[in-house]
């Protein structure tokens, strides 16, 4: 998202002096551990935004990602197989169409302007970061292929896990859930967002992927999220146009850090990842757990502040250490597994502003002259910390 790190302060917009923005004072129910921290300064968002944006009805699944550029107007949104660009009053600009995989969550990297998003092709064993030139879609149904506006960079790291034999018998089970194979569960990628290294409050702005994860509830070793983080400054090297039919595999052969929270198993894992920095929270939204024992909350934070630990990741047939991320100290606390969380819906979707204001998505399936189509809207939400739902949706 454009401007992730706009300090909330008076400003002057359009010759116009504009008050300090929203939460300049924490609000009630505002947690000490979860205070807004210290970000670098640029120009702050405009106080006035639309509290609901519409991102139209599309014969495709249901929308899985929104990133916002406020700065420039646009809102890009991931509807699994297309990618739609729209206006912050939700006229489409554009659609980038033709995907045969899973488009999942998506974000704005502020470097290069570009949108990135996870990309899945699991016939194929084959996990990609798809790369839109956003300021070519200027029509809709643009080919993600042929239209010159998509790229795309392998993830080898996903694939070894994904297709991993763990139970040894020389047989890949595929995509299926009713298995040990898969190492962590892994069924996936779906949540990416741009963010400094955890434990650090600035620097060069990594990329996360977060693993999707099979819900099973017959095994142990797929109760934590993972999360791969990437450095993408030198990734125009391994981008390639994507060739569906016969896919690429260039890419970097390894991560630049590989980490884990421990949440319990949920249902496809991460769904909508994203950096926060008015809280300095690492959002995870996910669809609830079913595993006994658990909590199974609908959304977690991971402190941003707090450095990645060596531990020992829990329910490993062999013991195996890793780096550990820390759940924020606040919302729901269940004593028997020591897991935080809230229950939330930023699972279609969730953009942070940098301000304590956020874009949620909401999604639902629609008839629109007998043809079955997925619509997806955002509201406006604010930051309060409270228990057990930590926002507010903001009024006009």
């Amino acid at each position: 998202m454009r401007g992730k790190y706009r300090t909330a302060r008076a400003a002057v917009v359009a010759g116009i002096a504009v008050p300090a923005l929203l939460l300049t004072a924490a609000p009630a129910g505002f947690a000490a551990a979860t205070a807004p921290a210290a970000a670098p300064a640029a120009k702050p968002l405009p106080p006035k935004l639309p509290t609901h944006i519409e991102g139209g009805a599309w014969p495709t699944s249901h929308v899985q990602g929104v990133t916002v550029d406020t700065e420039r107007g646009f809102v890009y949104w991931s509807f699994t197989q297309m990618l739609v660009k729209t206006d912050l009053e939700g006229n489409v600009i554009g659609t980038v169409e033709g995907l045969t995989g899973h488009l999942g969550d998506i974000d704005l990297n502020d470097r290069d302007g570009r949108v990135y998003g996870s990309l899945e092709y699991k016939a194929e064993e084959a996990f990609y970061i798809a790369v839109f030139d956003v300021d070519k879609i200027d029509r809709v149904g643009m080919n993600a292929e042929s239209d010159g506006v998509m790229t795309a960079v392998h993830l080898d790291e996903v694939v070894e896990d994904f297709t991993a034999d763990m139970n040894g018998d020389g047989v890949f089970d595929g995509d299926t859930a009713n298995t040990p194979d898969h190492r962590y569960g892994c069924s996936g990628i779906d949540g990416v967002s741009f963010g400094p290294e955890f434990g650090k409050r600035g620097g060069v702005q990594k990329l996360m992927v977060a693993y999707g994860v099979y819900s099973n509830t017959t095994r142990a070793d797929n109760d934590h999220q993972v999360v791969l983080e990437y450095d993408v400054r030198d990734w125009r090297r391994y981008e390639r146009p994507l060739s569906q039919a016969d896919p690429h595999r260039s890419g970097p052969k390894r991560t630049d850090g590989k980490y884990f929270a421990y949440t319990g198993n949920t249902t496809y894992g991460v769904q909508n990842l994203q950096y926060d920095p008015y809280t300095r929270n690492w959002i995870m939204a996910v669809y609830d757990g079913v595993k006994e024992g658990f909590p199974n909350y609908s959304f977690f934070t991971v402190d941003g502040s707090k450095e990645p630990v060596r531990g020992e990741i829990k329910g490993q047939a062999k013991p195996e250490k890793g780096k550990l991320l820390t759940l924020r100290d606040a919302g729901l606390n269940d004593p028997e597994t020591g897991v935080r969380g809230w229950e939330f819906h930023g699972n279609y979707g969730i953009d942070a502003l940098g301000d304590g204001r956020y874009y949620v998505a909401e999604g639902r399936a629609v008839t629109e002259d007998g043809v079955r189509k997925q619509e997806g809207e955002v509201y406006l939400y604010r930051w309060t910390g409270e228990t057990p739902t930590p926002f507010e949706r903001v009024e006009d």
